[in-house]
């Protein structure tokens, strides 16, 4: 398998950072789980494509709630009832985030990787991918974010 353990761990750390660190949240991290082909996405997911030293992608899955919950917490606090274009311009600006977090977290791992813009699609959904994946479940009080991870070293 091409994944690579600090890889995975960087990746996964980044994503947690930011709930931490820009949301405020305690995140718990559940038992990681490892598959090739199918990926399932919850109802909204945020595809990260990842080029340089790693290739593949990152896709972050989470309910339409979480997602709610996200926008209203980048927006200040606001009550978020439903993902408009806004809302849904905020989780791709999330995405960005990761990115951004993500790309720090692997150069310490001395690895270097351009990250795309973040695509988010919506609805609940089963994304191929050739490359073997780890799942990553991120637990915290507005819900369960699953970090799929599938990445190769070039």
């Amino acid at each position: 398998m091409d994944l690579n353990v600090k890889h995975v761990n960087a990746i996964s750390r980044a994503t947690n950072e930011i709930l931490t660190n820009h949301f405020g949240l305690d995140v718990t991290p559940l038992e990681p789980t490892t598959g090739t082909g199918t990926v399932f996405s919850k109802e909204i997911a945020v595809i990260l494509g990842v080029k340089g030293e790693l290739t593949g992608q990152i896709v972050c899955a989470f309910s339409n709630n979480t997602a709610k919950q996200i926008v209203g917490v980048m927006m200040g606090g606001m009550q978020i009832d439903q993902l408009d274009e806004m809302g849904l311009s905020a989780v791709q600006e999330f995405g960005n985030w990761v990115a951004g977090t993500t790309a720090t977290e692997l150069s310490k791992e001395s690895c270097i990787i351009d990250v795309t813009t973040p695509i988010v699609n919506e609805g609940e959904s089963k994304l191929h991918s050739s490359n073997p994946f780890v799942t990553v479940p991120l637990n915290s009080k507005i819900g369960q974010i699953d970090v799929h991870i599938a990445v190769k070293e070039e």
